[in-house]
């Protein structure tokens, strides 16, 4: 019996991981190495898959996060010799594009908000609030860069300048990372790691995509109408919505949203 079914040939299997939201490591439902190893595990070893799908929708968030899942994407795709598909919806941008980047093919809509190769650092100065109620800021450091860019106190040109080549050291490396993974297809002429991004049909020109296309029909025409979609992805756990973990839930969805609502989402 076992020698007859070795000949029936099964339809093929394309395990989908879908990565959105934010990319950190604080909030329910951020995108983190930690939580989505064992999905991605899952992913590429169960039922002997003939591609793997991402399914990505991210502003973006932390650059450890991002290099670190999009590593482990690329670890187990050349160990189990599984070709990675990269499907954007509303935005693949800066960490998300990362991600999108750690596949061998990307694919967007027309309308899909793509690219933003850069860092950013953003807080708020608050030492003239303090100032004006009377509250005085004390801080007490072994090591003169430790209150570096202490939002309770005046700025430091050393501290910005500081900040500044850190900043610089990591959009290297993002540029490294997608200049490796879209080798040969990125544009010459213009420079693409500003920050800026593209739609759908701009982002294919520039090379950072490789066409228009949607999970499903994309599939079906690749593997055929009987491929079958094997979903994997982070399970929330319902007592996560309850005590103080709601509040840093709170705090992250307005984070989240703020991030979304720099493209226009």
């Amino acid at each position: 019996m076992k020698k007859l079914l070795s000949f029936i040939k099964s339809d093929p299997t394309v395990a989908v991981i879908r990565l959105s939201g934010m990319i950190g490591t604080s909030g329910r439902g951020a995108l983190n190495d930690a939580s989505l190893a064992p999905v991605i595990e899952k992913a590429f070893s169960k039922g002997k898959p003939v591609a793997v799908a991402l399914e990505i929708n991210s502003p973006g968030g932390s650059p450890v996060q991002s290099s670190l899942i999009g590593a482990r994407i690329r670890r187990l795709a050349e160990q189990k010799k599984v070709p990675v598909i990269a499907f954007v919806e509303d935005v693949a941008a800066s960490g998300g594009y990362w991600l999108a980047a750690a596949a061998d093919e990307i694919y967007a809509d027309t309308s899909s908000v793509v690219g933003s190769i850069g860092v950013i650092s953003a807080g708020f100065g608050l030492h003239e609030l303090l100032e004006k109620n009377g509250v005085q800021r004390r801080v007490y450091t072994a090591g003169n860069s430790k209150s570096m860019l202490d939002p309770f106190q005046p700025e430091k040109p050393e501290d910005i300048a500081r900040l500044k080549e850190l900043l610089e050291d990591i959009h290297i490396n993002f540029k490294e990372h997608v200049t490796e993974r879209r080798a040969g297809k990125l544009t010459q002429d213009r420079d693409l790691f500003t920050g800026e991004i593209w739609l759908g049909r701009k982002a294919i020109e520039v090379g950072l995509i490789d066409g228009i296309g949607h999970l499903k029909p994309h599939l079906q025409e690749r593997f055929g109408e009987k491929v079958k979609l094997r979903r994997y992805g982070v399970k929330k756990g319902i007592l996560s919505r309850f005590g103080a973990q709601v509040v840093g839930d709170a705090l992250h969805g307005i984070e989240e949203r703020a991030q979304y609502a720099r493209f226009g989402l």
